[in-house]
């Protein structure tokens, strides 16, 4: 028999003490929890239940859905990293409207902003005291510009929270010549902050730490933003490392101390507060928990490393572990391919469809969701990554906006929008039931428990309806934690219930509802043969988190058409219907699904390299019997050359079989393992095939966390019928070089 039972004590503090007993014993809740060689593997369970949030990271989780800016030099030199040298006067910024970027983020339904005020180059975006490289050396208001102070009034306006990304990294600081990073400089005392004549502070709070040169300096840009902005709700590490320099080392107990005095509201990114998900794609595990266990204990922990394997939380890590500690993760990917703006022709922008099924499947799984919006060089969100945003935020609405369990008979703790209340389930029968006045058509479903005071506890757990007169179960899944959003195709019914099949305790849940999400035409992908025969066919999700086929929730009750053009254009109605395979010669094509009620899916787009028929591979610096060198240019981006241990440059060459007119060339990373990707190469040309020629040097960021088609475009139109791509850098200082697929884009 259910029993209900309302919370009403102060959430996140080690005060609380659970009621739900198991062997008689009560321990209180806590946000860590020591494993002691004495505890048994139940005890071990017991406390993993009993690991709570703090009240900043619970704050945290209910935010859900969360904005990332990257801005800053590299959004005018086009570049995803900068080198640390760039002039200031790079930073051509004539207007800025953060008004409209708040506006757009607003409507998307996002609650907290956070912006790069510092990324690797060192370039920062306030009116720092502590150095000349940033916008006070640019042309922007007249060096007295502050990109982070009209955010902050912005957010004040519209009611966004605000967190800042300061990098640790600086490679200003690394390549200036009396730059403060790995100098070598003494560890002593030091007064945090350091004061400059005519600028005083009006927080009189005064640090004093043991530390160098370049943590003094961190420390004392710390101080300026969390006492001259916000408030500050979070502060983002990234662990990112472009360059080293005299073995520098992070004081990040300093770090710590500062920001516990100074933004206590603040959750800390990348440390024991939250953590990264683990790629930067849009990719979410099937299982998130979010207790998860240490060697060493968070709360005094300096370094924390990237947790990137599929499993974190299971009984069996729980068992390994020295320490359980509550770590949520943000899933963080951009709307736009990288993370700067580049331009609004060729950077690919993600659809309302993609980003609300990464809302979905990130929010839905036990994890929040950091998007990334770049401004573009005229200061604001660009019009298409806007429309995106407001009709992410009008489907979020029309989906989750309205419970359609309300009113309905079942446990009353569950139904009433309040997160404090909850329901005990019985531990012979752990279900809930709800019966609606009247059948109603779903095809979602939101189950929350009640972590704040009582940890995660369901392990798997589904979902039945009562259809025919008898339960039919229509969905499934693992954990729960704070938020699981169930997907499954569209049911009608009056009777449903939730049943726990596993748990790690007495399950308590704390919300549920009930949901539909209108059917769309489905996103479109292009596959093409080697000779250049073009498939259009809806797409399938690549991120394994849907075993109900809820990869094809688009295409169920929906009569579609797909239309097509070659040209450029945007297709319609009028645009040719596709049937079958076409034949594509090269260049863009785009495709668009419409429902026969008129409704327009997105529109997928993809700039088609020349076909590979006539191609043929002369020569490669060697292979792998399992991957061979003509894998680079099969037309099948599934399988991959990879070659053997031959250091940094490396290189394939290729008769195109003809001469062509070149614009561009794209790479596809290999995708099985994080192995072998090409950061850096040189582009050669041929007339003979045998004596060869540098046209272009290229770059491509980011490809460890984001292993995704690149293209690079050259600086003038290239002919060529032999091409030679050669590495000369291969991503975390690799030796071999993979190559999935190498694509050469005709006028």
């Amino acid at each position: 028999m259910n029993k209900s039972i309302l919370w009403t004590a102060m959430l996140g503090f080690a005060s609380i003490y659970s009621h739900a007993q198991v062997n008689n014993k009560k321990i209180p809740v806590k946000s860590t929890y020591e494993i002691k060689s004495t505890d048994s593997p139940e005890d071990i369970i017991w406390k993993a239940v009993h690991v709570v949030p703090t009240a900043n990271q619970y704050q945290a989780l209910k935010n859900e859905f969360i904005a990332f800016i990257h801005f800053g030099p590299n959004t005018f030199t086009k570049m995803e990293w900068g080198n640390g040298m760039e002039d200031p006067q790079v930073f051509d910024l004539k207007t800025l409207d953060t008004d409209q970027w708040c506006e757009a983020m607003k409507a998307a339904g996002m609650k907290k902003v956070i912006i790069t005020v510092k990324h690797h180059d060192g370039f920062v975006l306030w009116q720092s005291r502590y150095t000349k490289h940033g916008i006070m050396s640019s042309g922007f208001r007249g060096g007295q510009g502050d990109v982070l102070k009209d955010l902050t009034a912005s957010c004040q306006k519209y009611g966004l929270k605000l967190g800042i990304y300061l990098s640790p990294a600086d490679l200003f600081q690394i390549e200036s010549p009396d730059g403060l990073y790995g100098n070598l400089s003494e560890y002593m005392q030091r007064i945090i902050p350091r004061e400059v004549a005519g600028r005083p502070f009006k927080n009189k709070t005064k640090f004093n730490f043991k530390v160098d040169d370049y943590n003094e300096y961190f420390l004392n840009q710390l101080f300026e933003l969390l006492t001259e902005y916000g408030p500050v709700h979070e502060v983002w590490f990234d662990g990112a490392h472009p360059k080293r320099k005299g073995g520098q080392t992070y004081n990040y107990n300093a770090w710590r101390e500062l920001i516990k005095k100074l933004a206590p509201e603040a959750v800390v990114f990348g440390k024991e507060g939250i953590r990264w998900c683990g790629n930067e794609s849009g990719n979410t595990r099937s299982t998130e928990w979010n207790v998860i266990p240490y060697q060493e204990d968070p709360a005094i922990l300096q370094n924390f490393s990237d947790l990137m394997d599929e499993d974190l939380g299971s009984r069996e890590k729980l068992f390994k572990g020295k320490f359980l500690h509550y770590q949520p993760a943000e899933t963080n990917t951009s709307i736009r391919e990288g993370w700067f703006y580049r331009d609004d022709t060729h950077q690919k922008v993600r659809s309302t469809d993609d980003v609300f099924d990464i809302y979905e499947r990130s929010v839905g799984g036990n994890s929040t969701f950091l998007l990334n919006i770049p401004p573009n060089r005229e200061g604001k969100f660009s019009p298409e990554d806007v429309k995106v945003l407001h009709e992410v935020g009008s489907r979020i609405k029309e989906t989750y906006g309205h419970n359609l369990l309300r009113g309905a008979k079942g446990s009353k703790e569950t139904l009433d929008d309040n997160l404090e209340s909850f329901t005990v389930l019985s531990d012979k029968s752990p279900e809930l039931i709800y019966t609606t006045p009247k059948a109603i058509k779903i095809n979602r479903f939101v189950i929350q428990e009640a972590v704040s005071t009582h940890g995660e506890r369901v392990e798997k757990h589904a979902l039945d309806a009562w259809i025919d007169g008898k339960w039919e179960e229509i969905a499934q899944a693992t954990n729960v934690g704070y938020k699981r959003i169930l997907r499954f195709p569209e049911i009608t019914a009056d009777k449903f219930r939730i049943r726990v099949l596993a748990s790690r305790a007495t399950p308590i849940i704390s919300q549920v509802s009930a949901h539909y999400a209108p059917g769309r035409p489905p996103q479109l992908v292009f596959n093409r043969s080697i000779d250049g025969m073009v498939a259009i066919d809806p797409m399938k999700s690549e991120f394994g988190w849907n075993p109900h086929g809820e990869d094809i929730l688009k295409n169920l009750n929906i009569n579609y058409q797909i239309h097509y053009t070659l040209d450029g254009s945007q297709p319609t109605e009028q645009s040719p219907v596709y049937k079958q395979q076409i034949y594509v010669k090269g260049g863009q094509i785009k495709a668009v699904a419409i429902s026969a009620d008129k409704l327009i899916g997105a529109v997928a787009e993809e700039t088609i390299g020349i076909a590979k028929k006539l191609g043929q591979i002369l020569d490669f610096t060697s292979e792998d019997p399992k991957h061979s060198a003509k894998m680079a240019f099969d037309a099948d981006p599934k399988t991959y050359w990879q070659s053997n241990n031959d250091g940094a440059t490396q290189h394939i060459s290729i008769d195109l079989g003809q001469q062509y007119n070149l614009t561009a060339f794209s790479y596809t990373p290999q995708k099985e393992h994080g192995n072998g990707m090409m950061a850096k190469g040189i582009l050669k040309i041929s007339n003979d095939g045998k004596n060869w020629n540098e046209v272009e040097r290229f770059e491509f960021g980011n490809l460890i966390n984001d292993p995704t088609k690149r293209t690079h475009r050259f600086s003038k139109n290239i002919q060529a019928r032999y091409i030679q791509v050669e590495s000369t850098e291969i991503t975390g200082g690799g030796k071999l070089l993979t190559i999935a697929e190498l694509d050469f884009i005709e006028q």
